[in-house]
C-alpha cells in the first residue's frame, strides 16, 4: 500500500534519474507550456493519460474528474472547474485537439447506472451523485435497452465520451474553433483489463487504436 512516505521515496528517484535525463525538457518548461492536445480523464488511478499515452513532460494538459464529464455550458453558480480549465487550454494555450478518453471498470459509470448515492447529503455521495446526474438521460436510455448489469454499464463507460464531447460542442468558443477546423475533438476509451485503446470515429462508434507506422 502507498503512502506519502513512498511517494517520497518515489520523489527522490524522479529527482535522481527522470528528472535529469529531461533536465533539458524542463529548463525549456520553466519558461512556460505549450501542450498541443488537451486530455480529458476520470480520476481513476488506474488510467493516468501521461502513462497511457506514454507522454513526456509539457506534452498533454490534463483535466480529471470522475466519469471524464464535461458539463455543459452554463455561466450560473457554482464553481466551473472543468470549464475553467477548458477556457484556459483552448483560449489561452490553443490547443489544436482534445481528448476525452473513457475508460473499464469505472466507478462513477458503475453509481450512475446503480444510483447508489442517489437522495444522498453531501459528504455520503451527495456530491458525486449531483455530478454524475449528467448521465441521467443516457442511463435511462441505456438501462431501457441492456438492463442494469455489466452490458449496460459497458455502453454508459463508451457514452460518457459521446456526452462528454456533445458537452463539449456547447462552448461557443469551442464550437466556433471546431467549425474554423482549429481544433479537433477526439473520443477514445481504454479498457484496464486488456490494456487496449479503443477510439472513436465519426459516428461514434469505437475500434481498437491503430499504430502509428512509426509507433
Amino acid at each position: 500500500m502507498t503512502d506519502f512516505t513512498d511517494l517520497l521515496d518515489g520523489y527522490a528517484r524522479f529527482r535522481s534519474s527522470e528528472y535529469r535525463r529531461h533536465r533539458a525538457r524542463w529548463d525549456e518548461l520553466s519558461e512556460g507550456q505549450s501542450p498541443r492536445v488537451m486530455v480529458i480523464a476520470c480520476s481513476d488511478s488506474r488510467v493516468d493519460p501521461a502513462q497511457v499515452f506514454d507522454t513526456v513532460p509539457g506534452e498533454i494538459f490534463v483535466v480529471r474528474n470522475v466519469a471524464n464529464l464535461v458539463p455543459p455550458f452554463e455561466t450560473g453558480g457554482g464553481r466551473h472547474g472543468v470549464s475553467a480549465a477548458l477556457e484556459f487550454a483552448v483560449t489561452q494555450l490553443e490547443v489544436p485537439e482534445i481528448v476525452v478518453m473513457g475508460h473499464g471498470a469505472c466507478g462513477g459509470v458503475h453509481a450512475a447506472v446503480s444510483r447508489r448515492f442517489e437522495g444522498e447529503a453531501p459528504g455520503a455521495g451527495g456530491f458525486i451523485a449531483h455530478w454524475i446526474d449528467m448521465l441521467d438521460e443516457a442511463r435511462d436510455r441505456i438501462v431501457a435497452q441492456h438492463g442494469n448489469g455489466p452490458e449496460a454499464i459497458r455502453a454508459l463507460e463508451l457514452e460518457t465520451v459521446r456526452v462528454s464531447i456533445a458537452n463539449l460542442r456547447s462552448f461557443p468558443f469551442v464550437a466556433e474553433r471546431e467549425a474554423a477546423g482549429k481544433l479537433t475533438l477526439h473520443g477514445a476509451y481504454f479498457g484496464i483489463a486488456d490494456g487496449i485503446l479503443h477510439v472513436m470515429d465519426g459516428a461514434g462508434a469505437f475500434a481498437p487504436a491503430q499504430s502509428s507506422p512509426n509507433g
